[in-house]
């Protein structure tokens, strides 16, 4: 059986398995929360970000519940060098995996995410992305490789309803809501600080006279899942680019919605990550991506214009 016609029942049990993950990781981040707590380790392949015991228990975690869906597979964790699981020497399917995302704010009971992608490396493109939020009612975003070719994207919401996402914003800039992960004072919110002309452009008068623009902040693969359902309207990042594992599964869910993704010079960002073997795993692990996601790329455009400085492109 080949990846494309396996991938619609692969991704019901891989959304199923992230639903199950979920509910065991809330309840241990609750209680984290309210006793403050928040297990944190020091983190030697990130030293700039925060690692849990929850980050490292989700990552061993996940190896033990995706093996009973996919038999053998690349297993490339945020929190680990990529390993082959199972029996097979070169296994088609790549799954990247980042176990806890804003995993910071996850301790202190705010908002967490888990990110799930399956990478065909035969095909050269995911086949599946799923993106959990461990918080909130709309519970699971994902995206999947039909059997015809085709992608889809919807959402499952905490009581089991799925609602299908083809539908993204079409909104202009004056309009929009853009988010923007702004949390790192200043690696992260002086940057967007300094966008004098997009910050002019979100704040000019829609036709009515009235300001509808805004600031919004996101996080990850969660930001770009906001745009596939149009709950926000584009997200930016222009500091220091995404790591693959927090840009690719949402890059993906927001394809197959028919939302639109590019980089700095305005081209369309590819699906294609270069996942052939385990040092190229390895080596896309490493790269950080600049981008514009947006509804619609006549927004992605309109957004692409009020960027400053061309060294960031």
């Amino acid at each position: 059986m080949n990846s494309s016609s396996m991938a619609p029942d692969l991704a019901k049990r891989i959304a199923a398995a992230v639903r199950q993950m979920i509910e065991e990781i809330r309840p241990q981040l609750i209680g984290t929360a309210l006793t403050g707590r928040r297990a944190e380790n020091e983190n030697l392949r990130h030293k700039d970000n925060f690692l849990s015991d929850y980050d490292l228990w989700m990552h061993e975690r996940y190896k033990e519940v995706l093996v009973e869906h996919i038999p053998s597979f690349v297993y490339a964790s945020e929190e680990a060098d990529p390993e082959v699981i199972g029996d097979e020497a070169d296994p088609d399917l790549c799954v990247l995996v980042d176990p806890l995302d804003t995993s910071e704010l996850a301790v202190r009971g705010l908002c967490g995410y888990t990110h799930i992608m399956v990478y065909s490396r035969a095909l050269a493109r995911p086949i599946i992305a799923v993106v959990g939020d461990i918080f909130h009612h709309v519970q699971i975003y994902m995206a999947t490789r039909q059997n015809k070719g085709h992608d889809r994207a919807l959402i499952i919401t905490a009581d089991g309803r799925e609602h299908i996402l083809d539908n993204p914003s079409d909104t202009s800039l004056s309009e929009a809501l853009v988010t923007n992960y702004m949390m790192r004072p200043e690696h992260r919110f002086q940057p967007l600080a300094r966008e004098h002309r997009l910050i002019k452009a979100l704040s000019e008068p829609s036709h009515d006279g009235k300001a509808r623009g805004r600031i919004g902040v996101d996080f990850g693969s969660i930001g770009l899942c906001h745009v596939a359902a149009g709950f926000s309207d584009a997200m930016v990042e222009f500091a220091k680019g995404f790591a693959i594992w927090d840009l690719s599964p949402g890059h993906y869910i927001l394809h197959a919605a028919g939302g639109s993704v590019v980089d700095l010079h305005g081209a369309s960002i590819p699906l294609n990550y270069d996942l052939g073997s385990l040092s190229d795993i390895k080596n896309a692990m490493n790269r950080r991506q600049k981008f514009i996601a947006a509804g619609s790329l006549h927004l992605a455009n309109e957004i692409r214009a009020t960027l400053l400085t061309e060294d960031r492109r």
